[in-house]
């Protein structure tokens, strides 16, 4: 489809308003329901950044430190919100350093609108000054995106832009306006997108695959499903919940898809994947039918595709027609929204309860207690764990909160061993892993949902890639809460080290500031754990800090995450230590 060509307004003026291009934006993004966004100003967005001053009882505009911290940010806020995150910023270097977040939301489905400025028409192409080809750039990691030279291109744009970014399979979007189209004025009339020619955001549910999967999933003996984030954005949590139930289904979920249902739900059998669970990685190869829910067979869930559930039937619940046999050859493909596609196999379905498959699991489980969890959980070594960390978390929040985490041993952990009570609580960067996500994500998520508990869980390295965004909680007030768990090493890395790179620590280990006293800099209260004795209080403490707290534990240096699948080798041959 050429959804890239943005036609001119219609001589008709009839119900219109003569306005700036510029102001146009503000007016266009107040149609959408833009409350906040996230952005960094410069000079080819000057005139954007102009109207939005005399808007500013209407739109809160954050101003972050960096714009890939004004993108983590507008995923933060979509990701727990379910609402379009907006980021702002300028041509050249502003633009080019949103590119890092615009791809993690691609990969990752968030729902995000990126409007950028640029050097007026008669500029472009002259390498004038801060002027890049952002749309070239974009085009690999958006879902659209086009560039605007008139004034009256601007509400179709900006309209089209949202219509994509939150419709079918979500994803990022982003607009590029020159100057002159900001200062140009012209009649504006705003209508919103209510479909795109040759875009086909959700596919026509076909009943017969349903009554397929239906008859499929009644004659298994050994089913099992693996759900992913495509639960959690068609809404479908109750249609979930009410399908694993009836049918009795042991169910496990990757990273992006915890939540859907409670952690500590009797069919919820853990996590897929690397550092996923034991049982589920495992018995992936002795189900007799697999049941995909809203998710995409990524590398890091299935291993070595060549050995993953061959013996099994698949069943694959997508909305994107491009992932249904892209990795994993499918029995049947039931294509449609998710909530619908539930809501009608639901009745189709026998009442089962599995109880000797339902066992397999638990003896599993019961064998991955005795390895891992249980050391760390409850460990006899000196050392802290990150897991502890977690558990006490959990234990002071009541599973309610959300944790937003960065990318590396932490991240694996965070998932392993935090309760997830409800839905929109895992907020990560999956598909991407992009180190710096955690804090700016945080923020967003915390302005996004000001009610619930937000958590930033992060690792030394990581969390300073964007530890500049402390700025920016300090002067919006944001009560967000920040852990870092140090292992003064770039931990994940070193893992790998020292199982397959004979422990060669190549660049890997850190000598790192005080964070406490950068945390103070910025006037936010902070403490230090070294101690395991210290650690409840301080927790406490944090929780019960009604501003943003910063909490940064001492974790053992050469801390592993098991179980681990090594890469290139197959789900069943995952390693507990």
């Amino acid at each position: 489809m050429d959804t890239k060509t943005i036609k001119k307004e219609t001589n008709n003026t009839e119900g219109t308003e003569r306005i700036s291009g510029s102001e146009a934006v503000i007016r266009c993004l107040l149609a959408e329901g833009v409350d906040i966004l996230y952005g960094y100003p410069g000079g080819a967005i000057m005139p954007v950044y102009d109207e939005l001053y005399k808007y500013q009882d209407k739109i809160h505009h954050v101003l972050t430190r960096h714009e890939q911290g004004a993108t983590h940010s507008a995923q933060g806020y979509a990701r727990i919100s379910g609402k379009v995150g907006v980021a702002l910023a300028t041509s050249g270097p502003g633009a080019t350093n949103l590119i890092t977040g615009i791809a993690d939301a691609q990969i990752d489905s968030t729902p995000m609108v990126c409007i950028t400025g640029q050097v007026s028409s008669h500029l472009l192409g002259s390498d004038a000054f801060q002027e890049t080809d952002i749309v070239g750039i974009s085009t690999p990691v958006t879902k659209w995106n086009c560039q605007v030279t008139k004034a009256s291109q601007i509400p179709e744009a900006i309209a089209k832009a949202f219509y994509i970014a939150r419709s079918g399979r979500p994803g990022p979007v982003l607009i590029d306006i020159t100057k002159d189209a900001q200062f140009e004025e012209f009649d504006f009339k705003y209508e919103k997108c209510k479909g795109v020619r040759s875009y086909i955001p959700i596919p026509k549910l076909d009943q017969a695959s349903v009554e397929a999967a239906a008859e499929l999933i009644n004659a298994a003996k050994k089913p099992m499903i693996v759900w992913g984030q495509g639960v959690s954005l068609g809404q479908a949590e109750d249609q979930f919940k009410a399908v694993v139930e009836k049918a009795g289904i042991p169910s496990a979920w990757t990273i992006l898809g915890a939540g859907a249902i409670p952690t500590s739900h009797p069919l919820n059998i853990g996590m897929v994947g690397m550092h996923g669970n034991y049982a589920p990685n495992v018995l992936t190869n002795d189900c007799d039918v697999l049941i995909a829910i809203g998710m995409r067979f990524d590398d890091r869930v299935t291993g070595d595709l060549s050995r993953y559930a061959k013996q099994a039937k698949v069943i694959h619940f997508e909305i994107d027609p491009a992932e249904i046999d892209k990795n994993v050859k499918t029995e049947v493909a039931v294509l449609g929204d998710a909530k619908e596609s539930l809501a009608a196999l639901l009745p189709l379905l026998e009442e089962k309860t599995h109880p000797e498959w339902h066992q397999k699991f638990k003896d599993l489980y019961a064998i991955e207690y005795e390895k891992v969890i249980k050391d760390d959980l409850y460990p006899t070594k000196e050392g802290l764990t990150m897991a502890e960390v977690l558990k006490e978390i959990n234990i002071q929040t009541k599973g309610d909160a959300a944790i937003v985490s960065d990318v590396g041993q932490h991240q694996m952990i965070a998932c392993r061993y935090a309760n997830f009570n409800k839905t929109r609580s895992n907020i990560t960067s999956g598909g991407l892993g992009t180190m710096g996500f955690g804090l700016p994500a945080a923020i967003g998520a915390k302005m996004a949902a000001p009610e619930r508990e937000v958590i930033s869980i992060s690792g030394d390295g990581g969390y300073q890639m964007t530890i500049q965004e402390l700025g920016t909680i300090f002067q919006q007030k944001v009560p967000v809460k920040i852990v870092v768990l140090n292992n003064e090493f770039l931990g994940m890395v070193r893992q790998w080290q020292e199982l397959f790179f004979d422990r060669r620590y190549a660049s890997t280990e850190m000598t790192n500031p005080d964070f406490v006293a950068i945390a103070k800099g910025y006037y936010i209260d902070a403490q230090k754990v070294t101690k395991r004795e210290e650690l409840k209080d301080a927790v406490a403490k944090m929780i019960n800090t009604d501003g943003p707290y910063f909490l940064e534990v001492c974790v053992e240096k050469e801390g592993k995450v098991f179980p681990m699948i090594p890469t290139g080798a197959s789900v069943s041959d995952i390693r507990l230590e």
